[in-house]
């Protein structure tokens, strides 16, 4: 009998007022640009790209991630503006610090045993928080380029905990929230 398998991603989710902030440059985006894939999951830095486990391995996950945490310590993570991925993505650009570098790091090391090497995203970490992608077209990309990249954006939050978001068939949905030790 084949094990069920889920789709899951680990990420830092900022707080309520930033989330609805870019939760509504995804819906312009929509409105104006016809893309809206970006609207299937809440604002989010990635730390790990979406994997595939089976669901019985869940706990181990989830303990892992447990334990992770305890060595983690909150930062302050800045965004500001906005940058692409040209011709597909548009997003709230982050500005890079030690302390996001050494996260995922860290995260990605103690990951690669429990999810094996081909679960672990091989190529340059590029930190960023999603505003359009995969279904916005090359054409729609520059109308929205041409918006984007005139706008201003700041904002700073406490990164003080790690989300463990799974796919429901349809869009993302938060499974949980891991807070860091407070050191």
């Amino acid at each position: 009998m084949e094990k069920k398998t889920s789709i899951y991603f680990i990420a830092l989710i900022p707080p309520d007022p930033i989330a609805l902030e870019v939760k509504a440059f995804k819906e312009l985006a929509a409105a104006r640009f016809h893309t809206k894939r970006a609207l299937n999951s809440p604002a989010h830095i990635t730390l790990q790209p979406p994997f595939s486990m089976p669901e019985d391995r869940l706990g181990e996950l989830t303990a892992l991630l447990r334990d992770f945490v305890q060595t983690a310590t909150p930062f302050s993570q800045e965004l500001r503006d906005f940058d692409c991925f040209k011709p597909r993505v548009i997003f709230v650009d982050i500005v890079l610090n030690d302390a996001l570098l050494d996260l995922a790091a860290r995260l990605k090391s103690r990951l690669t045993p429990l999810l094996g090497e081909a679960a672990i995203d091989t190529r340059p970490y590029h930190p960023h928080m999603t505003v359009a992608f995969k279904d916005l077209t090359p054409q729609w990309f520059y109308r929205a380029w041409e918006h984007f990249s005139t706008q201003s954006y700041h904002r700073t939050f406490d990164a003080d905990a790690l989300f463990l978001l799974q796919h429901n068939g349809r869009e993302w949905k938060v499974m949980n929230r891991f807070g860091f030790e407070q050191n």
